[in-house]
This record gives structure tokens, C-alpha cells and sequence, in this order.
């Protein structure tokens, strides 16, 4: 059954600007697409693959895993890393694709499972867009199919009538779809998946008929348990998943590198002004949401309590952007413990009363006391009055 056409064919490479109706270029977006933004690295990629691919793919599984842990390419071009962690991590989930297994990416909070989500579409299909996005209001047609209600009272069930997924395209073109947030989605309409991905089919009941899955389909589904509203998977839907587990970074170094270089992107994409090297106050950042995340500083010596949030690295960038935004407009060009303080605040103290006590405990037992830390305990202590 031929899936119907839309006005607008995702992962075509064009974004339309909907006021003018000329084509818009990744420049002209506040954040283009990874098959755009990324377009070159693909392309070089692409040129350079000499290695077998599964059917459809853009990319071999090694040009793949290639352009998510980065490289340098025979030509010179300079593939920059989107996922710093473990290789063997990336490899598996690389793997996973190539069979008729899906993948399930989990993970707390902030670990990076969109961002690697939809890089690996991007890879593999040249098409990121097919997406679901999980709420615990997301319906079963998000999963599977719905109508277009004015063709379908003006002439019942047919082709043109249908509505089609995301997950249903990705079936009839063989690409890969997402499903985001995949333990937010109510669990009737998770289990509307485990035929999809057991039989590779999807039944079109009112039509008499069904769509088949193509070489080249496959699912990306992320999903943690740490936020309120999970709904846990069935066992049956589980099974249908091939589940890598995204850990949090394991150093300090590590941690500091992975925010230096999305801030350096969002800065970008943003057009904040460049600032000076503000690795220092990146690394303070770090170091307060890795003590509080783990209830020990890192000497080991001090005992912290832990806050109710999970002060994850994507917090911590989104703590980092928001200093240079700050230093950039409103202060001296120079990112300063001032900058910081006020983001670091508002991702510690979730809950007003529980999360405060802890804050000023660890503001007074740690931050005091620290070597070279006196303008950063000011800078939080002013904004914590």
C-alpha cells in the first residue's frame, strides 16, 4: 500500500520559509536540522566510504560511527565529534541499526540520547525528521496512522483520506524513524509498535490492507527513569528493543570538553558575541553539578547531600550558554562567577525548600572553604539572599 504524499517531503535538504516561500538555508534557522547543519561532514564521509552498506544507508556502519565519535579524513576534512564517550557504545548502536533489531537509547536526563538519536538518522538516512515525540498526551495515530476527517466524511475510508506517521513513512521508504521520550507515551499506545517491529507490518484494518516495512526501516526510541509520569515498557515491547544504556561522562575532563564544544555551537547558532576563553568558570560548573550528583566532592573527603534534580551535562550547558549571554550583553565581555551564579541557582534548587537547604549547606561547607573559589561563593551567595 503506497503511503500518501504531503505538501512538505521531510528530509529533503530545504527548509521553506513559509512567509516568502523561498528556500531557506541551515544559516537562515536558529537550529538547522544534523543532515544540515552537518551537511559537509556527510558529503566528505559519503565520498571517502568504500565499506559495504545495508540497504538504503548513506554511509557504511563504519562512516557511521565515524561521524558520531569524529575524525580526519583521507582528504584532510575534519570530522568533529558529536558524542564523546565510550567507542564500543556507538558501535553497538550502529550495529543494532544494520539488523532488523530496533534501538532503544537509555538514560538519565541530559546524556545526550536526542542529540545521538538524531545524528544517527541523520547517518544512516539522511533524514532526521521522521519523528515522534513522546508526551503523556502523544495518541496512537502519532504511533501509527490517522485520517484527514473532511475526506473521510466526504468519501469514507480511502488512501487519500489517511494521515500517515512518521514511523508509518519511515516503514514504506525504509528509513529511520524516532520515537523521543519513548516511557512518556501512555503504554496502549507503546504497544502499538511491538507489531511493527516483530512483524515489520502495519495493518490499515478500515482499508483491507497494510503497510509493509522496506529494507532500510528501523526505529530509535530513547527513554529514561527518571522523570515523573514514566510509564515502564511491557516486556513484550522491550523485547523488541536492542537497549544501550547512555552513561553520564565519566571524568571531570571529559565533562568539560562536551560542554566547551555545544556552547561553542549554540554561540554560534545564537550569534553571541565571541568571548574569551572561559574554560575556568566551564570546569567550576562542572565540578559543582558532578559533587552534587554524585554526594561527595572530589577530593572524597567532604560528603555532600544531593538536590532533587539530576544536574545533568545538557543543564550544564544550558547553565554556560546563559553566563555568556549575560557577559556578552550585560557585562565586560568576560564570563565571571556573576554570570554563572543565577543558572547554577535555578538548576540546583528544583524544590524550594529541600533543594535550598541543600544548596546553602554545600555553599558554606565546600565553596567556602575552597582555594581560588571566593568571588564564585560571593557571586552565589548574592544571588541566593
Amino acid at each position: 500500500m503506497p503511503v500518501p504524499e504531503t505538501i512538505a517531503k521531510p528530509g529533503s535538504g530545504v527548509e521553506t520559509d513559509t512567509g516568502t516561500g523561498r528556500p531557506q538555508t541551515a544559516d537562515e534557522v536558529l537550529r538547522p536540522h544534523a543532515e544540515h547543519a552537518f551537511a559537509h561532514e556527510l558529503a566528505a564521509l559519503a565520498a571517502a566510504d568504500d565499506r559495504p552498506r545495508p540497504a538504503r544507508w548513506r554511509l557504511s556502519p563504519w562512516a557511521v560511527a565515524t561521524y558520531l565519535l569524529g575524525g580526519t579524513l583521507p582528504d584532510g576534512t575534519v570530522v568533529t565529534p558529536k558524542y564523546v564517550g565510550p567507542r564500543r557504545i556507538v558501535e553497538v548502536a550502529v550495529t543494532t541499526l544494520a539488523t532488523d533489531r530496533a534501538l532503544l537509547l537509555l538514560g538519565v536526563p541530559g546524556t545526550a540520547k536526542t542529540w545521538v538519536s538524531e545524528h544517527l538518522a541523520a547517518a544512516v538516512s539522511g533524514d532526521s525528521t521522521l519523528l515522534v515525540q513522546g508526551t503523556a498526551g502523544t495518541p496512537e495515530e502519532a504511533v501509527r496512522y490517522g485520517w484527514n476527517y473532511a475526506r473521510l466524511l466526504a468519501h469514507g475510508p480511502s488512501e487519500d483520506a489517511l494521515v500517515p506517521s512518521p514511523v508509518m513513512r519511515a516503514m514504506s521508504q525504509g528509513t529511520t524513524a524516532r520515537v523521543e521520550e519513548l516511557t512518556r507515551i501512555p503504554a496502549d499506545v507503546q504497544d502499538g509498535l511491538i507489531t511493527i517491529l516483530s512483524e515489520k507490518t502495519l495493518p490499515v484494518p478500515e482499508l483491507g490492507q497494510e503497510v509493509q516495512a522496506v529494507p532500510g526501516f528501523n526505529l530509535i526510541a530513547t527513554a529514561n527513569d527518571r522523570d515523573r509520569g514514566v510509564n515502564e515498557l511491557s516486556s513484550a515491547l522491550r523485547r523488541r528493543f536492542n537497549t544501550v544504556v547512555l552513561p553520564l561522562p565519566a571524568t571531570p575532563e571529559a565533562e568539560v570538553d562536551i560542554v566547551a564544544r555545544r556552547v561553542e555551537q549554540l554561540g554560534r547558532s545564537l550569534e553571541l558575541p565571541v568571548l574569551p576563553d572561559g574554560v575556568d568558570e566551564i570546569r567550576r560548573v562542572v565540578t559543582v553539578f558532578r559533587e552534587l550528583r554524585d554526594g561527595v566532592t572530589t577530593d572524597g573527603r567532604t560528603k555532600v547531600k544531593s538536590p532533587s534534580g539530576t544536574l545533568s551535562t545538557a543543564e550544564a550547558i544550558s547553565v554556560v550558554t546563559g553566563g555568556l549571554a549575560l557577559a556578552a550583553h550585560f557585562g565586560d565581555g568576560v564570563l565571571r562567577p556573576g554570570d554563572i551564579a543565577a543558572g547554577i541557582l535555578g538548576a540546583v534548587v528544583r524544590d524550594p525548600a529541600a533543594d535550598r537547604t541543600v544548596w546553602q549547606e554545600y555553599l558554606e561547607t565546600v565553596v567556602r572553604e575552597r582555594d581560588g573559589w571566593k568571588d564564585f561563593y560571593r557571586a552565589c551567595r548574592e544571588v541566593s539572599a
